[in-house]
């Protein structure tokens, strides 16, 4: 009797766990149906599960080049850390022939990487002109004063085409900072004007004008670096201004830019003790999460203003600020100068990946982003002929001398 019933026990115990190793497997093959078929819906997912960790952070770089033509750092920013984008200054763009000559040679270096690169400039107009041997494009504080949103959106169509030509993709404008402090030399006449109206007028017609030439727009710089009269490339700037107060002036230009489909967004440098007291707005989670994600409602790509900059090197390390700078919601972090920084970086935002600071499913979220990003205007890595200089400085003439006050003067 005894024997049966052990024998019944044995059975029933057997059946329990015969039913449950079936359940877990059919668990486990139903969450990898799942995952495959949620590949299949979305082919950025699948890119993504394609790229190693290493092209992942190195898809969420924006580095400097130290010279005009492609150096041995500049080949291992590309071929060793995949890096997700390249800006050049000045330094690096001599004449038309170099230009193109560089960015085709980096194009074709790019060629085995998982995806194209983001090609950014400066190109603002005014006092920030990058491109040489072109006709100067009017500041934004002349282009608000013009106050004629067709010539605004002309503009930025003329900026686009002009960095198109070259074999640009990105252009870091235009600036949505409100000059409403006559101390602020580093904006000042960057701005189209000294208010909200003005600046979202202009500032929106010409990001539209460089995405009908096939050019990304980065509106910066959020939320606002008008109000201060300190340069924070050399210092860390301060604003004392809470949220309602940033809601009624500074943000709406960046409200109705990200309502009018803006795609790149840049932070900037700058502290706000009254909505984030230890942290400048580049490292802040109340910046980005909760006030630029949440509640603006932007989904597309963060980037940096340059790590590089002392208003952070003064406070903080560059690399652990790129990992506090992920932690708080951005993408794209810009090391534009210094090789050594830009390597220590990525090994940086690796090691916390790593050790759990940052998850791996964050790092997925934002090269994400990039991804769709550089989906939308159809980057790649095709060469570009030289520029046809004559024809791009004849249309920049054309369109100035309908307003005879600007040919000739910026």
């Amino acid at each position: 009797m005894v024997k049966n019933i052990l024998v019944i026990i044995g059975i029933v115990i057997f059946g329990v766990y015969f039913y449950q190793a079936i359940d877990i497997e059919e668990f486990i093959q139903s969450q990898n149906n799942d995952k495959e078929q949620q590949s299949q819906r979305d082919p950025i997912q699948e890119k993504i599960h394609q790229m190693t960790l290493e092209e992942k952070i190195g898809q969420m770089i924006m580095t400097g080049v130290p010279g005009t033509t492609t150096d041995e750092q500049t080949l291992h920013l590309i071929n060793e850390f995949h890096v997700g984008g390249l800006i050049f200054f000045d330094q690096n763009l001599k004449d038309p022939s170099q230009i193109t000559q560089f960015l085709n040679q980096i194009k074709s270096e790019n060629q085995d990487n998982p995806l194209p690169l983001f090609l950014g400039v400066d190109q603002e107009g005014g006092r920030v002109q990058r491109l040489p041997v072109l006709q100067d494009i009017p500041s934004s504080q002349k282009v608000g004063e013009i106050d004629d949103e067709e010539f605004s959106y002309e503009i930025g169509r003329l900026l686009g085409k002009q960095l198109h030509a070259f074999g640009f993709n990105i252009d870091f404008a235009p600036v949505l900072d409100i000059n409403n402090n006559p101390n602020n030399v580093v904006i000042g006449d960057r701005s189209f004007g000294s208010t909200a109206e003005r600046v979202s007028q202009h500032g929106i017609q010409v990001m539209k004008g460089l995405q009908s030439e096939g050019i990304t727009p980065v509106i910066k710089h959020f939320p606002g670096h008008g109000d201060t009269g300190t340069d924070s490339h050399s210092e860390l700037p301060v604003i004392r201004k809470n949220l309602e107060e940033l809601k009624s002036l500074e943000l709406i230009p960046f409200k109705k830019a990200i309502e009018e489909g803006a795609d790149m967004v840049m932070a900037a440098h700058i502290l706000l003790p009254k909505i984030d007291e230890h942290n400048p707005s580049s490292l802040s989670k109340p910046i980005i999460t909760d006030v630029l994600r949440k509640q603006l409602g932007f989904d597309g790509v963060v980037v940096t203003d340059d790590m590089t900059m002392k208003a952070i090197t003064k406070y903080n390390d560059i690399e652990q600020a790129a990992v506090q700078s992920i932690q708080a919601g951005t993408d794209l972090i810009m090391i534009a100068h210094e090789y050594d920084r830009a390597a220590k970086t990525i090994q940086a935002i690796k090691t916390a990946v790593e050790q759990g600071e940052i998850t791996e499913e964050r790092i997925n979220k934002s090269v994400h982003r990039i991804i769709e990003l550089k989906q939308k205007y159809d980057l790649n890595n095709e060469p570009v002929e030289r520029a046809n200089i004559e024809q791009l400085n004849q249309e920049i003439e054309k369109l100035l001398s309908t307003y005879s006050s600007l040919k000739g003067n910026n």
